[in-house]
């Protein structure tokens, strides 16, 4: 799993930290940091997916490789 999150788009609900505070920790006016390169281990994913699903504003997005077999091949 591979993550962004859009700054500009963070609100500070902090809803991602209280699900995944190792990847999002709140800077010094409450908002939303992505900590790390947007990798997420399998261990960590389902905190990460929480945190995904309940952001308010659709801050976290979850990066997906879009091309298909052919391509890829």
């Amino acid at each position: 799993m591979k993550i962004k999150l859009d700054r500009t788009l963070c609100d500070g609900f902090g809803l991602c930290a209280k699900h995944a505070p190792e990847y999002f920790p709140l800077d010094d006016w409450g908002y939303a940091v992505l900590k790390g390169d947007g990798n997420i281990p399998e261990a960590d994913q389902d905190a990460v997916r929480r945190a995904l699903l309940d952001c308010p504003v659709h801050a976290i997005i979850e990066l997906t490789d879009t091309r298909t077999a052919r391509e890829a091949g």
